[in-house]
């Protein structure tokens, strides 16, 4: 026992930090106290801690030590899971839709070296009907690379431009959505200066891999480069009751089935013990290429508008992507039937009338 003028110090300072930083002092010490001490966070308790992260209720200093802690210990499946919990509640929300939906999980730092193919992929998957959700955020540590929205506005669509108000009547009346960050999730956004100076991704950017704006896609695919990070998002992904997803082994960490080597997927399926795991090669359907590199946004603009066309050097990875993707989500029985749908619509006018008449809404919305 302390004796007393010890302990009313210890009762001062306590006050003097207030309730707040008490609180995050003990998360913080759950997950940061050593490998034999420390105990992880419950689901309750991360989505506690993170929901306290996007609030502002806790110092930077705060913030920062648990962050690279977390990093430090790994987080568990459900940790993430409970970190998605606090997304969800303070986090946007799309309406829903009587189109099918995919929603996709891709790191927000972006590209930097090869060539994105998703946004064309979720413009041809858009024509064939179905919903698409994407994610992603401004220039962000650790790659600065380029961005979802600012490749959608190299094709036209200003989506970043767009309030959330906007965005839900866009993906209500035409089946495509972005969630940009810095418009759209300002809370979680306000954590990029932290993780700008702590120079390593924390737990959260495995948190964007595996949420969704959308609450019930019909297929969730989320990209991953290290095997433990797949079997992590697997994990929440059955906590959050998440019956139906795809992780792929992208291009940097994507979405984006390689076209010169073997593509590796894993399809998830809550029924099912294990998942279908798919190994693929571009190569035997004819569609083998080398990756095209990324030297800016303008060339990479010149050429998306090729490949929605049906010709250039992205033909190839958009119609492997477009017509794997349309195989998955059953819109076609097989992989052969999904690539020969994918070739049609690119190789007709269709995908490039519906670009237009997206880049009609999409500049309307922006200039109310």
């Amino acid at each position: 026992m302390l004796p007393d003028p010890i302990a009313a110090r210890r009762q001062q300072r306590q006050q003097q930090l207030g309730a707040d930083a008490l609180r995050f002092r003990e998360l913080i010490a759950k997950v940061g106290s050593g490998e034999r001490t420390s105990t992880g966070l419950s689901r309750s308790e991360a989505a506690e801690a993170l929901s306290r992260l996007l609030q502002g209720q806790a110092s930077d200093a705060q913030a920062g030590a648990f962050l690279i802690a977390h990093r430090l210990r790994r987080p568990s499946a459900c940790e993430l899971a409970g970190m998605a919990d606090a997304y969800r509640q303070l986090g946007p929300v799309l309406p829903s839709t009587t189109r099918p939906t995919l929603s996709f999980g891709v790191p927000f730092d972006g590209h930097t070296r090869t060539a994105p193919v998703l946004p064309l992929t979720a413009l041809v998957l858009n024509t064939a009907g179905l919903a698409v959700v994407l994610h992603g955020g401004g220039p962000m540590p650790v790659k600065y690379g380029v961005s979802l929205a600012e490749l959608l506005e190299a094709l036209g669509l200003p989506l970043r431009q767009l309030d959330w108000a906007a965005m839900a009547q866009l993906f209500r009346e035409q089946g495509l959505a972005l969630m940009h960050q810095p418009q759209h999730f300002p809370l979680a956004d306000r954590l990029i200066p932290l993780r700008e100076q702590i120079g390593k991704r924390p737990p959260i950017a495995t948190l964007e891999l595996l949420w969704s704006c959308c609450t019930t896609p019909e297929l969730q695919v989320s990209g991953f480069v290290h095997a433990p990070t797949e079997q992590l998002i697997a994990g929440a992904w059955t906590q959050l009751g998440i019956g139906n997803a795809l992780t792929i082994k992208g291009l940097e960490g994507g979405v984006d089935l390689p076209t010169s080597r073997v593509s590796i997927a894993a399809h998830w399926r809550s029924l099912e013990p294990e998942p279908e795991r798919l190994i693929l090669q571009a190569r035997d359907h004819s569609l083998r290429a080398d990756e095209v590199e990324l030297t800016s946004l303008q060339a990479w603009g010149v050429m998306a508008r090729e490949a929605l066309a049906g010709r250039g050097p992205l033909q190839q990875a958009l119609i492997w992507n477009s017509g794997f993707l349309l195989w998955r989500c059953q819109r076609q029985p097989t992989l052969e039937a999904g690539i020969a749908q994918a070739a049609a619509l690119l190789h007709s006018d269709q995908v490039q009338r519906n670009v237009e008449a997206l880049i009609q809404v999409v500049r309307r919305q922006a200039g109310k």
